[in-house]
């Protein structure tokens, strides 16, 4: 065997500087590996170097620049969020109930379609009621079927049979119906466990009465209005009140048959002869207005020895003749009509107008 010249003995390069001979041949029997290339370099030949076999269990180093196992610490976070064992099952069975999806599912570990699976509807039925089972708002629910059923199978038979042309019977017995069903904590889930019970009935029940007290309100209001002076603040308040309730009375004036039609179908004939009722009082209340003007008119001439022509002028009576004249005028156009009452008084306001020597 030749022997392998230590590393520690100095090599002399040869006298004109050409770089010392290589070292002498090895055996065939002993070779040595060249060194592994850096992590990323490729092999002279191109070839990529060679990963060493892991053992069997072992886990891969982590990626250059990754930082270790400390970084994959990192990448798992704590959550309160847990996966429902039964979610995925209520959606399809709700899914398949209110679309009638016939995408096949597993049931009880078994495939079956979803429409004609025979535990189906039980299923859905079970979830249901494990998720509602401990709700205290449930619960009432079924407390309000047993403790008022009696008087619900009452207040069915009372509105299926229900019928009148008579507000004053219609107001009576909505707050009749409505003493009773005000008890129910929800009154359409427990009107629900009832077979058959009138509902849109009711529905249309309320929206009569809503609509004729709405009216019978706003009669009320114009029936009793306070007139007193000055006109000017009488006018005010008139014509605020006007412009509040023209856009409904209007509105309801153009589905007024549409709105008859609805309440008929259900037997109760709606009068809506309210409406000039309203109309009417409304011309009442521009009459008491121009009436009023008019008697401020004719005190203020009994003043006017007594006052200064220029301030007379700041504040004339004819700008309130006119301004009454016009809110009447607006009145007659919403009614379409004057009653005699109305027709006499804008006469005589049109002639004061007319005849004003400070015009």
């Amino acid at each position: 065997m030749c022997s392998i010249p230590s590393p520690s003995q100095p090599q002399t390069a040869s006298r004109n500087g050409a770089p010392p001979p290589p070292p002498p041949v090895m055996s065939n029997k002993i070779k040595s590996a060249p060194p592994p290339p850096p992590p990323g370099m490729s092999l002279r030949n191109g070839s990529q170097p060679l990963t060493p076999p892991m053992a069997k269990g072992a886990v891969p180093p982590p990626p250059p620049g990754l930082g270790g196992a400390k970084n994959l610490r990192l990448v798992k976070s704590t959550s309160k969020l847990k996966r429902s064992s039964q979610m995925g099952n209520l959606y399809r069975l709700l899914k398949g109930k209110v679309e009638g999806s016939s995408v096949d599912v597993k049931v009880s570990g078994r495939k079956g379609r979803v429409g004609a699976a025979s535990g189906g509807k039980q299923g859905m039925a079970d979830a249901l009621a494990e998720m509602t089972k401990r709700s205290a708002y449930f619960q009432q629910i079924e407390e309000d079927v047993k403790n008022h059923a009696e008087s619900i199978k009452e207040v069915k038979n009372a509105i299926s049979s229900f019928q009148t042309s008579d507000m004053e019977e219609l107001l009576k017995f909505y707050k009749y119906v409505e003493s009773h069903l005000e008890k129910l904590t929800d009154e359409t889930q427990v009107l629900a466990r009832f077979e058959d019970f009138p509902t849109k009935k009711l529905e249309a029940l309320r929206m009569a009465a809503a609509l004729y007290s709405k009216l019978d309100s706003i009669t009320y209001t114009l029936q009793n209005w306070q007139i007193g002076s000055p006109v000017r603040q009488l006018l005010d308040k008139a014509e605020s009140y006007f412009n509040k309730i023209k856009g409904e009375i209007d509105a309801l004036e153009r589905t007024k048959d549409e709105e008859a039609k609805k309440f008929q179908g259900h037997k109760i004939n709606f009068d809506f002869g309210i409406l000039v009722r309203v109309k009417e009082l409304m011309v009442d209340l521009s009459s008491s207005c121009m009436e009023l003007a008019l008697k401020e008119k004719r005190d203020a001439i009994s003043r006017e020895k007594s006052e200064v022509k220029c301030e007379r002028r700041n504040n004339r009576p004819e700008k309130i003749l006119w301004r009454s004249f016009q809110f009447a005028f607006r009145v007659y156009s919403f009614a379409g009509g004057h009653d005699d009452r109305a027709d006499r008084l804008t006469r005589e306001l049109a002639d004061e107008i007319e005849t004003d020597p400070l015009q």
